[in-house]
Formats: C-alpha cells, structure tokens, sequence
C-alpha cells in the first residue's frame, strides 16, 4: 500500500532506504531538535520498528520516495503515541526528511496526504503532532496543516534526558473535520 502527491510516494521500507536513513540521522542538522544523532544500529533498529508497523496495521512512518528522482528523503507518516506521553492515547503525524530535501514544500506537501487519509480511510477522529519548542520549521508545518497549539499542553517529553535543553515540547491537535 502506498501514498502519492503531485511529488512523492508514500511506502513501505525496502532493503535501500536503510544507508540513507542511516545518514539522515547521522545528520546533525537533521536531528538538531532530538538528544542525539543516532548510531547505525539504532537507525536499522528504528527502520525495523517501523517497516513492522506499517506490515501489522497497514500504516505508519512510511519512507518517502521522490517521484521525479526515486530518491529516498525520509519519512513521513503516523504512528500510535507512546503511552508515557501525557496526552495519550492517540495517533501522531510526524516526519522526518533529509537535509538536501528541507524547504522544499515535501513534508507539507507529504503531511498533507498523510491528514487525507488518517481521517478519510482509517476514520480517526484527531490527530496531534509535537516538537520541541524551538522546531520553528516543523511548528510551520504543523500550522500550514490546520494544527492548533493550547501552550497549556505544552509538556516535558518522558524519554528525552531531564538536562537536555530540548526537553520542553509544544503540542498541536486536529480534529477530524465534521462529517455531514
């Protein structure tokens, strides 16, 4: 099963995508906003986690191809919230792209299929995203999709470092639109 844009296609993992994945979160400008870059074991280990996502429901993080080039630029997708997090349970939207493939309208443009089918196919009735408070590209995103932030959410993430500078995330929401 796959997603497509005007630019981009939305699918499962394959064998390829692993070396640039890995080098996407080797990337210190990519993972600006996380703890920490990670290693290639625990890049593979995060694929692995995801490609088994997409295989039990039918949908996730899927990697993103770019039309035109057959490039991989990252991911872009959902995925069940951690239950530590204190706003669960739900569905999170997220994405996660190369630094070549930043500002270029991909994760909008991705994100915005993703919000088509989350509430159209699989009928949930909301969706949240979350970054640090500091992630003034993703927080664009997340507004130019219609995601509203209550700073009232605003929380400090369970499974980042208590000293990490980062720590502290904003919260985005939204709804399912109403159906007549």
């Amino acid at each position: 099963m796959s997603l497509t844009t005007d630019r981009l296609i939305l699918r499962q993992w394959r064998a390829a995508d692993r070396e640039p994945f890995a080098e996407l979160n080797a990337d210190p400008v990519v993972m600006r906003h996380f703890p920490a870059t990670l290693a290639r074991a625990d890049s593979d280990a995060f694929a692995d986690r995801i490609e088994a996502g997409i295989i039990e429901r039918g949908w996730g993080l899927w990697a993103v191809e770019i039309k035109s080039s057959g490039a991989f630029a990252g991911f872009i997708g959902l995925q069940p919230l951690r239950p530590e997090l204190p706003f669960a349970p739900g569905v999170e939207i997220g994405w996660r792209l190369g630094a070549s493939f930043h500002r270029r309208g991909y994760a909008t443009e991705g994100a915005r299929r993703v919000v088509l089918y989350a509430f159209e196919t699989l009928g949930l009735p909301e969706i949240v995203s979350f970054t640090t408070a500091g992630n003034a590209e993703s927080r664009h995103v997340m507004e130019k999709l219609g995601m509203t932030r209550d700073p009232a959410e605003d929380f400090d993430h369970p499974a980042v470092p208590a000293d990490w500078p980062g720590r502290r995330h904003v919260l985005y929401r939204l709804a399912a639109p109403a159906r007549p």
